[in-house]
């Protein structure tokens, strides 16, 4: 966790940043909890853990989650919720697949199922305070979501008996059916005598014999609303009597403006009719209407949110709007396009201070997505930005809080770790996200990600350029940002080509602009994949036009790493390589130099920092009046991270002896330490800072790689340091 007083002032420069846009009623991350501080004892910090559903007391003051991967429930604890702390865990024996809570107890659904085919589970009553089970409920099937009703009057559980996604393409029927349970509660207890099992066979159109129900809410007239994912089915119970009140098709929405191709490229101008909602989420918004994410599962998924009337009536449908959100924050996860692209799984709905909010988690694109309920269409308010896999959310709006549980662990991949975050709803204006885009003529919002080298333009303030890396490598782009607004805006993308086509297999780390109107551009090749070690020359266009490949006294040395930042100094580009290659020193690495008037390569050694753990390179090279700056950096995440920092060289230093001799080492000076700006948006230090330029006014600005949003929460940092 990180120590309030040390962000604060980070923090600040944020909010001042974004006093441009303030509004009122905006939702700020206050806090981020990993699951690893919450691992049993004697527990290896390599053990997999996750925050899937959750919940919170009563008071407000106790978080607890469903922690599939160690069969357990996680407690946390909030009473300051700036700085949350571990309160436990409990084994359970059996996978829990949702946890609720009445009175004061927690109530959770324990999947202990032999096979697909015998599926079994039980409802456990555990005490908060003890954390003992007090009640243990058979279930007759395998559990999934757990909701209580507001008089506390009865607990439903959605049986859903899941299918076997790899038995015939994962089509229906596969038996046996699941089917739903209602149970009374006293004093918050569920009365296992009084289960009662509500068939919902014969109700879809799609697989009617084999119903799988997903999620279940209920309004304040104990009506329970139960989504029926795979068949595309919504069914409205009545809890007192268990008998179906309504049930109708979820349907279908046309989709405008999207992505569909899984190619390494951002390209919204598809349309795809009658796509099947297959709703997962549910929550009321009132005792007639309710709304819906629709992630799709077995041939659907509409990527967006659906509010219903419990008549059948559609009243409001986002289609990819919600969507469009997620692209321009720099969110879209362009792997899952072929698929349910950002996948809306999560949903809450809240009442703050007389306001109704709805929450929409973005699962594939690490967002939340809020709006207010006018009654009507709702209104988008931000897009808060979540860890990774964000599968559910709690609101506690006597504190003013949300909650978002995020379920990925990377740690086979040592990536980030799973996360519970806090937001704080109050009148200061939203710190993310820093950077957007906007839409193109015809409508398509830009797609982008994955940002390294950036550039400033030489008179107007505030006038930006940055580059995409490989992950992108079908869609190499330059793009235009106003940084004179908050949040920056990506104004324009213009895609780099080669011939009028787009110009494949580049790895873009770096920019510089040419004093000319066009750009010099880094790219980090990969000899071994015939990706060339070379610096391209763009026109205003983005049209190469002249190619300075590395030259074999460099090359025979390669490594992996190679280009990571350019600048230009007078008739000279400068590029930083990243890490050392055979020749090269322990802890030094190259600055490689090219005199495009006698066409002469040299270079000179920089000194990186040495760290116990990982490795430490170079990420951004940029010339402002007599100083070069550097970023340096780790490849470390979260409490590993040390060293993300920017270092100034001298320009007079840069004296390029030729290469395949002796190299003199440059001296550096420490500018600012970044780590500081990357927990002020209190998530986790991610691991790539990796561009910075300074504008026409001397002011500094820097940007992070959210890595395409693959295995990555998606967020990019971008502030300004200010005036150098």
């Amino acid at each position: 966790m990180f120590h309030p007083t040390f962000r604060r002032s980070a923090l600040a420069v944020l909010i001042a940043a974004a006093a441009g846009s303030a509004q009122a009623d905006s939702f700020n991350r206050i806090a981020s909890f990993s699951t690893v501080d919450n691992l049993p004892a004697g527990s290896e910090i390599t053990t997999e853990t996750s925050a899937e559903i959750i919940t919170v007391s009563e008071d407000g003051k106790t978080l607890v989650y469903s922690d599939s991967p160690l069969e357990g429930l996680g407690f946390i604890d909030i009473r300051d919720a700036d700085e949350p702390k571990a309160a436990g865990f409990l084994a359970l024996g059996g996978e829990p697949t949702s946890v609720a809570v009445a009175d004061d107890y927690v109530l959770t659904g324990v999947n202990t199922s032999k096979s697909y085919t015998e599926p079994s589970g039980y409802l456990a009553a555990i005490e908060l305070d003890d954390k003992e089970i007090e009640a243990r409920c058979d279930l007759g099937g395998q559990p999934d979501s757990v909701a209580v009703s507001k008089d506390g009057k009865y607990v439903a559980i959605a049986i859903e008996n899941e299918r076997d996604e790899d038995l015939n393409d994962g089509a229906l029927p596969q038996l046996p059916a699941g089917f739903l349970v209602i149970a009374k509660l006293k004093d918050g207890k569920p009365q296992c005598k009084s289960l009662r099992r509500v068939e919902l066979t014969g109700l879809a159109t799609v697989g009617g014999d084999d119903p799988e129900p997903e999620f279940v809410d209920f309004n304040d007239n104990n009506e329970i609303v139960v989504t029926l994912q795979e068949n595309n089915h919504l069914v409205v119970v009545d809890a007192k009597s268990g008998k179906v009140i309504n049930h109708f098709s979820a349907g279908s929405v046309d989709l405008k403006y999207v992505d569909l191709k899984k190619d390494r490229a951002l390209t919204f101008d598809k349309m795809q009719e009658d796509r099947a909602r297959e709703p997962d989420a549910v929550k009321w918004l009132d005792n007639d209407r309710f709304v819906t994410a629709n992630e799709g599962d077995f041939k659907g998924g509409a990527r967006g949110f659906t509010i219903f009337h419990k008549d059948g009536r559609v009243l409001f449908e986002s289609g990819a709007g919600f969507e469009h959100q997620v692209i321009m924050a720099g969110h879209y996860p362009e792997k899952r396009s072929g698929k349910k692209g950002n996948e809306p799984e999560g949903l809450e709905v809240a009442t703050f201070d007389g306001e109704t909010y709805i929450f929409v988690l973005s699962e594939r694109g690490g967002a939340i997505g809020v709006y207010r309920d006018t009654g009507a269409e709702p209104e988008f308010v931000q897009l808060l930005p979540s860890g990774i896999g964000p599968e559910s959310a709690v609101a506690i709006p006597s504190r003013n809080l949300l909650v978002s549980a995020n379920e990925k662990d990377l740690i086979e991949d040592k990536g980030p770790r799973s996360h519970v975050m806090v937001y704080k709803l109050d009148d200061d204006a939203p710190i993310y996200p820093q950077i957007v885009s906007g839409r193109n003529p015809v409508g398509e919002p830009i797609g982008w990600g994955a940002l390294s080298g950036m550039a400033a333009d030489a008179k107007k303030p505030g006038l930006l350029y940055a580059v995409n890396d490989s992950f992108y490598s079908k869609q190499p782009s330059i793009f235009t940002i106003d940084a004179t607004q908050a949040p920056a805006k990506i104004v324009k993308a213009t895609p780099v080509t080669r011939n009028g086509k787009p110009a494949e297999k580049l790895d873009l780390e770096g920019i510089t602009l040419d004093g000319k109107g066009g750009f010099w551009l880094a790219s980090e090749g990969k000899t071994q994949k015939q990706v060339p070690h070379a610096i391209y020359h763009v026109n205003a266009a983005g049209e190469i036009d002249r190619t300075l490949n590395f030259p074999e006294a460099l090359l025979k040395h390669e490594k992996r790493f190679g280009s990571e930042g350019i600048t230009l100094i007078g008739d000279s580009l400068w590029i930083a390589i990243q890490r050392p290659w055979a020749n090269d020193p322990a802890n030094t690495v190259k600055l490689v130099s090219y005199n495009l008037k006698t066409n002469t390569w040299g270079a000179v050694r920089y000194p990186t920092e040495v760290t116990s753990k990982g490795w430490v390179g170079l990420s951004e090279i940029t010339a402002h009046d007599d100083e070069v700056y550097i970023i340096e950096r780790d490849n470390q995440i979260g409490e590993n991270a040390r060293i993300k920092r920017l270092y100034k060289v001298e320009q007079s230093e840069l004296k390029p002896a030729p290469l395949g001799g002796k190299l003199p080492v440059v001296k550096k000076e420490l500018v600012r330490d970044f780590i500081p700006d990357l927990k002020a948006t209190r998530g986790y230090v991610t691991d790539k800072i990796e561009g910075f330029t300074v504008d026409a006014s001397g002011k500094g600005y820097a940007v992070t790689d959210n890595d395409g949003v693959d295995d990555s929460s998606g967020e990019t940092n971008f502030f300004s340091i200010g005036k150098l």
